[in-house]
């Protein structure tokens, strides 16, 4: 792994592999070695990079808490410094909410996108079909920042992953170097939940997007990804979607095989 200077920062990221370009953008909590499980299927077709996001594990940390406009102006430096547009983007979790910014914001430096299962939960905010979600959604946070802001990691870790992320008795499923990054990243969650953009995306600025995009989710997963993934395609009428049968939050981790064949048939196009 080494590091790009980008917008001022040492990002540590991974390239592998030869061919078409393939980036990935991990979600809260994590950093680029969620993404191992799929790089050497991917590393056969196409040139894989992941990296770090600013603040998290090898990547230097600003001294002021980044905004989710910052990791969209991150990714699309990186992609520039490396030379990878246009580049099959794909991001998962609130990675997948600055894919989607990015496809927005600068699609010249994309050529396809797969998101899975972004935190949008704003997007359901309004909806009296689903305020039960949204305050359900918001119940949980509380007790997660309320730890982090104790700096309790450790506890806020395993808490967000049992009650957001993956679900009752999954932390002790997780790997313990897994663990060990979750804890040593949680206060990037607290950065993320002190911005006020953090989990929002434009839907009309979604629909100049016309690029290909694949909207995923895992049959698994906590329930408000399905209508926060519908809204997203109510802007992207051409996006395909796909369900991970057996996979939740994590398919990367979980399922990489599959993971890795669905991406590869649509980076390949």
């Amino acid at each position: 792994m080494v590091t790009a200077t980008v917008n001022g920062l040492g990002l540590h990221h991974t390239a592998v592999g030869s061919g078409p370009s393939v980036v990935l953008v991990h979600g809260s909590w994590g950093d680029a070695g969620n993404w191992l499980p799929v790089v050497p299927m991917l590393a056969r077709h196409c040139t894989v990079v992941s990296y770090d996001r600013r603040g998290h594990s090898r990547s230097e940390r600003p001294p002021t808490a980044g905004s989710v406009h910052d990791h969209v102006s991150d990714l699309a430096a990186l992609i520039e410094a490396l030379d990878l547009a246009p580049a099959y983007v794909c991001g998962n979790s609130y990675g997948a909410l600055i894919t989607l910014r990015l496809a927005v914001a600068q699609p010249d430096l994309i050529r396809g996108i797969a998101v899975h299962e972004p935190p949008g939960v704003p997007l359901l905010s309004g909806d009296p079909a689903f305020a039960a979600v949204v305050e359900a959604f918001g119940q949980r946070i509380a007790p997660v920042r309320r730890l982090l802001e104790a700096a309790d990691d450790a506890a806020a870790a395993e808490l967000f992953v049992e009650t957001i992320a993956l679900g009752p008795g999954q932390w002790a499923q997780l790997p313990e170097p897994v663990r060990r990054t979750f804890i040593a990243n949680a206060p990037t969650y607290l950065d993320e939940l002190r911005d006020p953009d953090c989990l929002t995306i434009d839907r009309n600025a979604l629909a100049t997007y016309t690029k290909p995009v694949l909207l995923t989710r895992g049959d698994q997963s906590p329930p408000m990804f399905a209508p926060i993934l519908d809204r997203i395609a109510t802007a992207l009428p051409h996006a395909e979607r796909h369900v991970y049968v057996g996979a939740g939050h994590v398919p990367h981790m979980t399922h990489p095989d599959d993971y890795a064949r669905i991406t590869l048939d649509r980076a390949l196009r």
